[in-house]
């Protein structure tokens, strides 16, 4: 029995230590990714910007992917995309997970003081959509007195905030806007040239009215003090707005303007074929009808199989470390000295009392502050273990106070010392009373852990958003994903229940002899 519990320990100490180890990427670079330029954006619902192709999602395009590719050629590199959410960009930046950021950032004066821009690379305006039964409100004042949809943090936003009497709902994506417009909720969106064009140029039921308001200028993001590399990216921009490049790229998804003709100034007509932008249009087109759902969902299992894996690894890790520091927390809260009882009841009290989405924030943004850098896959399950450990823990000492004081007197009357009648007599029936409880934790963590895809893990509620955003279709992915979740937990529910038999037929014949 002893040497079991110590191969056990053994194992547990390894996986702390692991856990707390940095990420791969947290050490120093190998040589060869000196030759890698590694660029973010937040590809889930960032059309045409970054964003999955429709007809193959394993594959990403937009605009600005093809624009990176071709700077990462010139410059020699290789370019290496990071998937991170909208409002993580910049903060993951700052703390060195990549390069530089691409996602269609406005150069407002905020965004100027918070990072090192280049060149611009794109200048638009913003556009009116409406559905067809209101192409009345073709201007920015036909837009007073209704509910009016935008992006946040968007020059749209502060033009429409300026109006007080226009009610600004603003998104954090566009699909959800666009959602909300259909249904009757909005009056009207007011969004980024690009954007305007690929959700309602797809679609029969809504239009963009009216001319361009405002002018939005985007740039590429890096962090301050990088001169070196902005130099460089600032230079290949430069040649390919001389060169025709920009134009071309531009030109084949249909975005190339007067307004960039001005900017970059080149005035040529090249005459570039709209190929990428009619490819996208058909392909969206092709995904209606109930045939073309069903080829759809079909091509869905293999990503949604391979977001599941993640989701289950980092669950079932998570609840190892939730398991084993949950029941330490309840020893030393339980049996422990008065100084062990008051440091794990505080423990308890500040995880519980702290929102999950924070502590998981504050793990990966927050301890590179303090030198210690995790990867994402080790911050979330760090961040899910240390949070469900102080609910663990109150579990393990209701199950301890259920155990009766006599189990351990008679326990000691067998010349058991006090740690061993706790080991082999107290936590048995203590962990038999919270079986079925921490069974329905292991649940409730395997839904939170979708809240890691804030850092930038890919599981299986950042696939629900990546795959209905691609294709506006919330209902059938999200039953898709819903019975993923509900194939997780059902082996661990039937698990618990012949483990539960188990013990209670190992009690029973303890109870006979």
């Amino acid at each position: 029995m002893s040497a079991g519990l110590t191969a056990r320990m053994r194992l547990l100490i390894l996986l702390c230590v692991a856990l707390f180890l940095p990420g791969p990427r947290a050490f120093a670079a190998p040589a060869s990714a000196v030759h890698e330029l590694s660029w973010a954006s937040d590809g889930e619902a960032n059309v045409p910007y970054v964003f999955h192709d429709p007809a193959d999602t394993t594959r990403l395009e937009g605009f600005e992917f093809d624009m990176v590719q071709e700077i990462a050629r010139r410059l020699g590199r290789e370019a290496r995309f990071v998937q991170n959410d909208w409002d993580g960009l910049i903060p993951g930046l700052q703390r060195g997970m990549y390069d530089m950021v691409v996602d269609g950032i406005e150069m407002t004066p905020d965004h100027l003081q918070a990072a090192l821009f280049s060149r611009p690379y794109y200048v638009t305006g913003d556009r009116i959509v409406v559905r067809r039964d209101r192409q009345e409100l073709n201007s920015f004042s036909a837009l007073r007195g209704h509910v009016v949809g935008t992006i946040k943090e968007t020059l749209a936003e502060r033009l429409l905030q300026r109006e007080p009497s226009i009610s600004v709902r603003s998104y954090e994506e566009e699909t959800y806007a666009f959602s909300d417009l259909r249904n009757g909720r909005l009056d009207a969106l007011l969004l980024d040239g690009p954007i305007a064009l690929y959700y309602a140029g797809v679609t029969d039921d809504l239009v963009i009215v009216g001319d361009p308001i405002g002018q939005t200028r985007y740039g590429i993001a890096f962090r301050q003090g990088n001169l070196a590399l902005h130099d460089a990216v600032d230079r290949a921009l430069g040649e390919m707005m001389q060169d025709g490049t920009l134009q071309d790229i531009l030109g084949r998804w249909n975005l190339w303007t007067p307004e960039m003709a001005q900017m970059t100034g080149d005035h040529t007509q090249r005459h570039v074929a709209p190929t990428q932008w009619l490819r996208y249009r058909d392909a969206m087109r092709s995904q209606t009808g109930w045939m073309g759902q069903m080829r759809r969902y079909v091509g869905f299992l293999p990503i949604i199989a391979e977001a599941a894996g993640l989701t289950l690894v980092v669950s079932a890790l998570a609840m190892v470390l939730a398991v084993s520091l949950g029941l330490l927390l309840a020893l030393g809260r339980h049996y422990g000295p008065g100084l062990v009882r008051g440091a794990c009841g505080l423990y308890i009290e500040i995880v519980r009392g702290t929102p999950l989405l924070i502590q998981v924030l504050f793990i990966f943004y927050g301890l590179p502050g303090l030198g210690i850098k995790l990867s994402p896959f080790f911050a979330g399950v760090l961040a899910l273990g240390l949070n469900y450990a102080a609910y663990e823990a109150e579990n393990y000492r209701a199950g301890l106070s259920s155990v009766p004081r006599g189990q351990m007197e008679a326990a000691i009357a067998l010349n058991m010392t006090h740690g061993q009648a706790v080991r082999l007599v107290i936590i048995p029936q203590a962990f038999r009373t919270v079986l079925p409880v921490m069974t329905n934790d292991f649940i409730a963590l395997l839904k939170d852990s979708s809240l890691v895809s804030v850092i930038t893990l890919t599981e299986l509620t950042k696939t629900y958003i990546r795959l209905s955003s691609t294709y506006y279709d919330y209902i059938g992915t999200g039953l898709l994903i819903g019975a993923a979740y509900l194939l997780l937990g059902l082996p661990f529910v039937r698990f618990a229940r012949h483990v539960e038999r188990k013990l209670g037929q190992s009690v029973r014949r303890s109870g006979h002899h």
